[in-house]
């Protein structure tokens, strides 16, 4: 066992690189002729700048595979896609590959990417259509929007039910000025980010867009469900990566909830998920986040979710991820008004040799903020790691602000790894805050009650296991979806004999 705790530092922010003269971009063109086709990777004008040679290749390989199978889409011709990919392809070339030698991955080891070859995923699922909706279709009196490798099928998804105003679907589907403005505002924000982030700006096929008016309340949770089609076997050097993006817009006094749930298909197959959540809250608005992930044994999962929350506005995170070969959040929330309340709820469980990894950053720089975060993990297996990075910052004048941070790991087995650094940065002088981490087996005194009841050993311990897990699932938001999730826990605790 390992297990750390001290501050971090969280990605550096991506500086953008200032605009080319026209004519210097044509004569630096000359000097980068494209490859030819029926080589994998070509340069192209996009990516062409002096900073380009000192890039990381592989990094720009990515890129440049990405560019390429966007290139032949329709939707290429949205300004706004436009804009999001040309300004991720401009941040993408200041940025480099992660390693151990990197502060926010010194825990993370990214090579079970690096040694793979990562491949586009083709831009129309309805091509290729299989039939999904056995995976976790079961609630049907929710709005359900499926995505298939990064893009939305219309043909499995059901948004009959939403009030007037509301809008769910495609960038693309937009048809009102206002609406498309504001998509144009913020699609492209990329402070304070890292290269995944960028690499989903280039990559990303659409981006879903879930727009809530002022004093609009959605009764019903918007429940999406992703998918991975295109994936490899086993042992192939290829990986196929997808880039699902969405966009949430909340204004003032608005109210909604959101479900993701990322699920994985064949255990024998593997590819790579990159996807991006932007949510923005207006004054007084309050959105409710479930995030569920349960990809496949040997996928890769990165997940970007920022949030910005105006002046007494809420929002609530629910996070259960227990999938993928290596897991990896990063989640940002800033406060930018008073009265704020943001409360994260998340329990990550490792029963193989997998990586699950949360990295969180909450700024607060207004008066009368909340701030409530408990993380709780299970790690049940020789191999497998938990690293938790989670900083909260109470600046100057977050005067009254009430914050407290609380990270639980049971460890299962002595030889599993277990990195916590939670960071509670107080500047302010009038708060109450508090935080604590612990990582130990389960506890034996209540063990010991359940064996003075009657219940033996065996029963006695994996109830006390499971019931580790409940605290967080007992707060997801509908019953459905709560059995759900607690069965699957419970497949992965104590599973089938072979």
């Amino acid at each position: 066992m390992a297990a750390a705790a001290s501050s971090s530092t969280f990605p550096p922010p991506c500086h953008h690189l200032p605009q080319l003269h026209q004519n210097h971009t044509k004569s630096l063109s000359s000097l980068f002729k494209p490859k030819s086709r029926t080589t994998r990777f070509s340069i192209r004008p996009l990516s062409i700048s002096p900073k380009a040679s000192l890039s990381d290749p592989f990094v720009l390989q990515i890129a440049e595979t990405l560019e390429d199978s966007n290139s032949s889409s329709s939707l290429k011709q949205s300004p706004i896609l436009q804009k999001l990919r040309e300004s991720s392809s401009e941040s993408i070339l200041s940025l480099s590959w992660p390693t151990r030698k990197d502060e926010p991955f010194r825990f993370t080891d990214t090579s079970f990417i690096k040694n793979s070859q990562i491949s586009s995923i083709s831009p129309d699922p309805e091509s290729n259509l299989v039939d999904f909706e056995s995976d976790g279709g079961d609630d049907t009196e929710t709005p359900n929007i499926v995505i298939v490798d990064g893009q939305i099928v219309n043909s499995l998804s059901k948004l009959d039910e939403l009030p007037d105003n509301v809008y769910v679907g495609s960038v693309l589907g937009i048809d009102s000025d206002e609406i498309r403005e504001k998509v144009m505002k913020f699609v492209s924000n990329f402070e304070d980010k890292d290269l995944f982030w960028s690499l989903n700006g280039i990559g990303a096929p659409d981006v879903t867009i879930v727009y809530v008016p002022s004093d609009c309340f959605v009764e019903k949770p918007l429940h999406f469900r992703f998918y991975s089609h295109e994936t490899s076997e086993i042992g192939s050097s290829n990986l196929p990566m997808s880039n699902p993006r969405v966009l949430v817009l909340v204004e003032k006094g608005g109210e909604v909830g959101i479900v993701e749930e990322y699920l994985g298909g064949a255990e024998d197959k593997c590819y790579w998920v990159n996807s991006v959540m932007e949510v923005l809250i207006g004054e007084g608005g309050k959105v409710s986040h479930t995030y569920v992930q349960q990809q496949a044994p040997s996928a890769a999962h990165f997940k970007w979710t920022s949030v910005r929350q105006e002046s007494s506005s809420t929002y609530k995170l629910v996070e259960i991820s227990s999938g993928g070969k290596l897991s990896r959040h990063n989640l940002q929330i800033q406060q930018v008004g008073p009265d704020t309340i943001t409360e994260l709820s998340t329990f990550h469980i490792c029963v193989r040799d997998q990586t699950q990894d949360l990295h969180s950053k909450l700024i607060l720089d207004h008066p009368g903020g909340v701030a409530e975060q408990r993380h709780k993990c299970i790690a049940a297996h020789p191999r497998s790691q938990v690293v938790f990075d989670g900083n909260i910052k109470v600046n100057r004048l977050a005067q009254q602000t009430d914050a407290a941070q609380l990270s639980r790991t049971l460890l299962l087995e002595d030889s599993a790894t277990v990195n916590m650094m939670p960071n509670l940065q107080i500047i302010a002088n009038d708060v109450s805050c508090s935080h604590g981490a612990t990582v130990c087996d389960v506890d034996d005194d209540q063990l010991f009650y359940l064996l003075t009841r009657g219940i033996d050993l065996e029963t006695a311990r994996k109830s006390l296991i499971f019931a580790f897990g409940t605290e967080v699932m007992s707060r997801l938001p509908c019953e459905s979806l709560q059995k759900k999730v607690e069965r699957h826990i419970q497949r992965l605790l104590d599973p089938a004999p072979s």
